[in-house]
């Protein structure tokens, strides 16, 4: 009897085990992909162990098939994943879900449709292949357990990896959205009329031709007051023409048309053949680098904003490239990678590979495929944190650029792993070597540098000796007193980007906080429309007319009346990105603006058009929220407005302080990036808070040391270690009684800070009531032993017949 241990994408904690034949026991490697049955299912399962122990607890079932000629996963990488469902205590069948792209996936649940205007050559299918095809015909889309039934066979699954592979069928999972490239097109002058009396000699040349003259004017006009391309689409709105009449001025050889491109994901060109000239400071940090990473595993590079941490990372990737080694390079936003894939690529040509979860399936198994085949394609691997579950072969260097970020942390589904510490382990398993970067670390990060466990390089000054932006801040409690505010705008704030707008310059604003207004407000009763299914009041969406739950998705038109007493004095209260554009429109209805949140950057593209449109130039204010606050890099932006530095420090979080530090830097170092002084206004209510002051000044270590001293106190990482279970039921008191009856047990059995079990500020979403309960492990206990006791303790709590309705979410370190 012969045996394969497998992984299912499902939340299992421990592998089942499969029967196979002798043939296929000898064929069969670990890491290849196999289709096994499951309750009448079909899922795609991964091989761990190949052995000859039959199961004592169950009957083995038959595989149905295997699915690779060759293992598509490597032992390396497996053993990774076996660790993050340890450490990060979930079931290893969601780590396989989360790692893998889902076109690598197939179970009987799918659903499969026919792609829309693709040319199908019919003589090249095979019999099964046109049946499924002819079958497409007839129907919109078809679920795999149809095909079987079609097909008359058990065994589908490489037909369909087939079609897939023709482009001729798609899954349901993916949407796709086009974008073309964006060709822009801009007018010059001819060379000939670029002398001195070439005004004179154009005008004689169009004596007779009044609108051609117009046009001509009107281009000296625009070129006199800016200094950028002129675009047709300008030139034809200041002049009040048509672009025929354009047309012929080019014809006439007095103006030249030329195309700009701007950027896109495919990339045909070449490395650049020219050196990167790094700067004296980023020389010696350059140097020091490679010294600690020669000592120790892991080293942090804290470099003011703009100090031009990227090009040391372009530097230290070349070397790697040289010696053979693979380099993968972590984001905290796919925002982010827009602009840095530009950049490498510009610099590596086509060595570099994106993988993130707003490319398609095809995209990411391509790019999963190069991966494991260690191809010239992929050497370097930018990607969000998804990207740390490919299958490297020859890992060398691991670069986590803005390693502080929240997003590098996985909230849900399982696993709920943190990238950068993931990173790090991966790194030792490859023995390769981890680069951290940030302007502002997160002090977990910073105090492994003071006890020495990591190295850390500093940089001061920004590139090019640029100045630091000046910090200039508002007082909103004086502003309001004195009559000075305009909606949310103080007067220096207006001044300020009416100046910024007259040099042709371009501004940022942060509001944490997308939509209209947060909350509406009867006046006569007080009432409040909320959630139906979560414990929020429903944001305003101006645009839409409609009142929304940013946590379930529920939405309900704008009320004409309220619903409790029917009075129809209804107000908003707070307000968000949309109305910050909305008065921005009123304030200055000349300039052009633009809104970077949620709302705005769905579908594949979303980021690249707003991104590339503001970079153009196309957009003179941006109003966005934390997406802004992430390494972008616009070099005409001189001005960058915090709306309100409050609401940001007053969250109930312990890292409230830290994060609010983080977010206010990051985004103060957008303004100023090239020759002149950028300028950042910061409007709160308490400009006098230690954190607001430490951002003033650009004074990290101030915020470490004083943070820090909290942390001490109050028992909270990096001295403890914390473990988060969060309990969900729809019943009310049953939450309540499982959550006391664990809570109890916990604080029986462990010697440490257990608290809760608690009610969270949002107590209910989506109709199911939520408790808290976190665990602090001091650093002295081992963390592993612990984790087994927690464990134990949640299997017991499952056994009890009343609570195994609750479920229990388990995250390590949450923050």
């Amino acid at each position: 009897m012969f045996f394969v241990e497998v992984i299912l994408p499902l939340s299992l904690v421990k592998p089942l085990t499969y029967r196979v034949s002798e043939a296929e026991f000898h064929f069969i490697k670990k890491g290849m992909r196999v289709a096994v049955p499951i309750k009448s299912k079909i899922y795609t399962a991964l091989v761990l162990d190949i052995h000859e122990n039959a199961p004592t607890l169950y009957e083995a079932k038959e595989i149905h098939q295997i699915l690779d000629e060759k293992p598509i996963a490597t032992e390396t990488q497996i053993k990774h994943w076996l660790w993050v469902a340890n450490y990060y205590m979930c079931g290893i069948g969601d780590v396989y879900r989360g790692a893998f792209p889902s076109g690598l996936l197939l179970e009987s649940e799918t659903i499969i449709s026919h792609k829309v205007d693709v040319v199908v050559n019919e003589n090249e299918l095979s019999d099964d292949e046109f049946l499924v095809y002819e079958a497409l015909q007839q129907q919109s889309s078809l679920k795999v357990q149809e095909i079987i039934s079609i097909l008359n066979k058990k065994n589908i699954l490489p037909v369909l990896q087939k079609l897939m592979e023709k482009d001729i069928i798609v899954l349901e999972e993916e949407v796709k959205e086009n974008y073309k490239p964006k060709l822009v097109r801009y007018v010059k002058l001819h060379s000939k009329y670029e002398s001195d009396n070439g005004l004179s000699e154009l005008l004689e040349v169009l004596k007779s031709a009044n609108k051609q003259k117009e046009i001509v004017m009107a281009y000296f006009q625009i070129s006199a007051s800016e200094k950028k391309p002129i675009t047709v689409k300008k030139l034809t709105e200041v002049s009040n023409s048509t672009s025929t009449i354009v047309k012929t001025l080019i014809e006439k050889e007095i103006f030249e048309e030329y195309y700009l491109q701007h950027d896109r994901v495919s990339f045909d060109g070449k490395a650049s053949e020219k050196q990167l000239q790094l700067s004296d400071a980023q020389e010696t940090a350059f140097n020091e680098i490679k010294k600690n990473l020669t000592e120790k595993e892991v080293c942090l590079l804290h470099g003011v904003t703009s100090s031009g941490k990227t090009e040391i990372y372009i530097k230290l990737i070349e070397e790697y490239l040289e010696i053979g080694k693979q380099v993968l390079y972590l984001l905290p936003e796919i925002a982010l990678t827009t602009q840095l894939v530009s950049r490498l690529r510009n610099h590596f040509g086509d060595k570099v590979a994106v993988f993130h979860s707003k490319y398609s399936n095809n995209e990411r198994v391509e790019v999963w495929k190069q991966t494991l085949e260690d191809s010239d394609k992929a050497q370097i691997v930018i990607g969000a944190r998804s990207a740390l579950f490919l299958p490297f072969n020859n890992l060398g260097l691991l670069i986590v650029d803005e390693e502080h970020e929240q997003t590098f942390k996985q909230t849900d589904p399982a696993p709920r792993y943190h990238a950068r510490d993931s990173a790090i382990v991966l790194a030792n398993f490859h023995n390769a070597k981890v680069l951290l970067g940030s302007a502002t670390p997160s002090i977990e990060t910073y105090f492994n540098t003071q006890i020495e466990k990591f190295g850390l390089v500093t940089i001061t000054e920004r590139y090019n000796n640029v100045r630091m932006p000046e910090v200039v801040l508002v007082d909103l409690k004086d502003k309001h007193f004195r009559k000075r505010m305009t909606g949310h705008f103080s007067d220096l704030l207006i001044e300020e980007i009416a100046e910024a707008l007259s040099l042709g310059e371009q501004v940022i604003l942060f509001q944490n906080r997308r939509g209209y207004s947060p909350i509406i407000e009867c006046m006569t009763c007080g009432h409040v429309p909320h959630c139906q299914q979560c414990d929020v009041s429903l944001t305003f969406h101006k645009n839409k007319n409609q009142l929304r739950c940013h946590y379930c998705g529920y939405s309900i038109a704008k009320p004409t009346h309220c619903h409790s007493c029917s009075s129809i004095d209804l107000t908003t209260k707070g307000f968000g990105t949309e109305q910050i554009e909305q008065e921005l429109i009123s304030l200055f209805p000349k300039a052009k603006t633009g809104r970077m949140d949620q709302d705005t950057t769905r579908g594949k593209f979303g980021f690249e058009k707003i991104i590339d449109t503001f970079k153009n130039r196309e957009i003179d204010i941006l109003v966005g929220t934390q997406m802004l606050a992430k390494g972008l890099d616009f070099d005409n932006v001189s001005l960058v407005g915090i709306m309100n530095a409050d609401n940001m420090l007053h969250h109930p979080d312990f890292r409230a302080f830290e994060r609010s530090f983080q977010m206010m830097t990051q985004v103060a170092g957008r303004a100023g990036r090239s020759e002149k002084q950028g300028k950042v206004v910061i409007q709160t209510y308490n400009p006098n808070h230690n954190t607001i002051q430490q951002v003033t000044t650009h004074n990290y270590v101030g915020m470490y040391k004083e943070q820090l001293y909290d942390r001490q106190i109050y028992k909270y990482p990096p001295y403890f270690r914390i473990i988060k279970l969060t309990l969900k039921h729809k019943d009310f008191e049953k939450l309540k009684e499982g959550s006391m009856w664990l809570y109890q047990v916990l604080s029986q059995n462990l010697n440490m800070p257990v608290l809760g079990p608690e009610e969270p500020a949002i107590s209910r979403i989506r109709n199911e009531y939520i408790r808290t309960i976190l665990i602090k492990i001091p650093q002295n206990l081992h963390l592993g032993n612990t984790k087994k006791t927690i464990q134990k303790m949640l299997n017991s709590f499952e056994a009890v017949a009343q609570y195994r309705a609750i479920k229990v979410i388990v995250n390590v370190d949450f923050y």
